[in-house]
């Protein structure tokens, strides 16, 4: 008779060598690791309002230094010391703060100032428009059809006003504190960049002191691609939404459209955004032209589809390049879920986001792949596998 194993070595010997079972376990020791976090969330409240604080200098000063830190690489192969070109970047960007300010702030301020004071009558021509629209014979027979209830629809606008006026008084101190937080970002931006450009290659070696000797070649591997992708990013948005402003400004002009400055630089700001920005940013020169004239609203529509096809044709094919590799439509998909969870600061975030989370998880689940062998393709077919017996030996006549 054989020996029997007992009970306890074969429940353990079908544990530890089963891979999908100890993979299970991890999903749910894993689970129980969030469901304890989840219930103990003031442990990390400290966490979080150090991260409010943060965040919006760190961001800011991110997107500043990928912007200028190529061209203090590039000055430092010249032998310049990068202290030097630091502090000459500082001049030269306060000398074009200070133009800005004495030239193109004025301007901007009286066109909003007019804005605001042409507003009223903004509305009543919307209004009166509105009205000539829904007296027509073409919006009746529309309404027939359709069975849509203008009543019903005047009512929902109405409620949803006043709960937005209730939230925004609501939100006031909220706002204020919105504005002290990025009046001290700007305040501390100049500090943080300058010290990040000038010690800025130091963080990696830094970063892997503390990362196991074993997996210090493949977590470098991660940040240096995770960099790429962020820089790539930030530098190349940045510059087609300037070209974008511009780009605005001069067909604005052309066509001779009321505060072309100001529509000019909300479109550059709102282009931040990929796909969603310009669609945003048309929205308030659309209202500009339709008050002006039916013709001005033409020549607006021509401007701005001149200007998509000038930046999705030329500008960002050679300025973006295929870097991130994400599909429109996950882009679509990431700045909604983004802005729904996160607001207006997830949705500028969204893409670069994830991207690095792409990153990540693609490492990650190149690892798994190694450690687990779940997906090992077989190495032979089952023919090549079995041997074929020889055949006999043929017979001689």
């Amino acid at each position: 008779m054989g020996s029997t194993q007992p009970w306890g070595d074969r429940f353990k010997r079908f544990f530890l060598n089963n891979r999908f079972v100890v993979f299970l376990l991890v999903v749910l020791l894993i689970g129980l690791n969030i469901l304890v976090f989840a219930h103990i969330p003031f442990v990390f409240r400290p966490i979080t309002v150090l991260l409010k604080t943060v965040l919006l200098p760190i961001l800011l000063t991110g997107a500043i230094y990928y912007l200028l830190n190529p061209l203090v690489d590039w000055l430092e192969t010249k032998r310049i010391r990068r202290v030097y070109t630091i502090t000459g970047l500082y001049l030269f960007i306060a000398g074009i703060l200070t133009v800005l300010i004495m030239t193109v702030i004025p301007l901007v301020q009286e066109q909003i100032l007019s804005l605001i004071e042409n507003l009223p009558r903004y509305t009543a021509e919307v209004q009166r428009q509105f009205e000539s629209l829904i007296g027509s014979n073409f919006f009746h027979q529309v309404q027939e059809s359709t069975g849509f209830n203008l009543d019903d629809l005047s009512h929902t606008l109405s409620e949803r006003g006043t709960a937005l006026l209730n939230n925004a008084w609501s939100g006031i101190g909220g706002f204020l504190g919105a504005v002290k937080n990025v009046v001290l970002a700007i305040i501390t931006v100049p500090f943080i960049l300058f010290y990040l450009l000038k010690d800025g290659k130091k963080l990696p070696k830094f970063i892997l002191r503390y990362v196991p000797v074993r997996f210090r070649e493949q977590t470098h591997h991660v940040m240096t691609e995770m960099n790429n992708q962020i820089s790539s990013y930030i530098r190349g948005q940045i510059i087609v939404s300037f070209c974008i402003g511009a780009l605005m400004y001069v067909g604005f002009v052309i066509i001779g459209l009321d505060y072309s400055l100001t529509l000019a630089i909300i479109a550059s700001f709102t282009s931040i955004v990929p796909y969603l920005g310009p669609a945003i940013a048309i929205t308030p020169a659309i209202i500009v032209a339709i008050v002006t004239s039916p013709i001005m609203l033409l020549k607006l529509i021509v401007v701005w589809t001149v200007v998509q096809l000038i930046e999705g044709k030329f500008i960002s094919p050679q300025i973006m390049g295929k870097t991130l590799r994400i599909h429109p439509i996950t882009i679509i998909f990431v700045i909604l879920t983004a802005g729904n969870l996160f607001g207006v600061l997830g949705v500028i975030l969204a893409v670069p986001g994830y991207a690095v989370l792409k990153v990540i998880f693609t490492h990650l689940f190149q690892w798994f792949e190694r450690r687990s062998h779940l997906y090992e393709e077989p190495n032979a077919t089952a023919a090549e596998q079995v041997e074929l017996p020889e055949p006999p030996p043929e017979s001689q006549s």
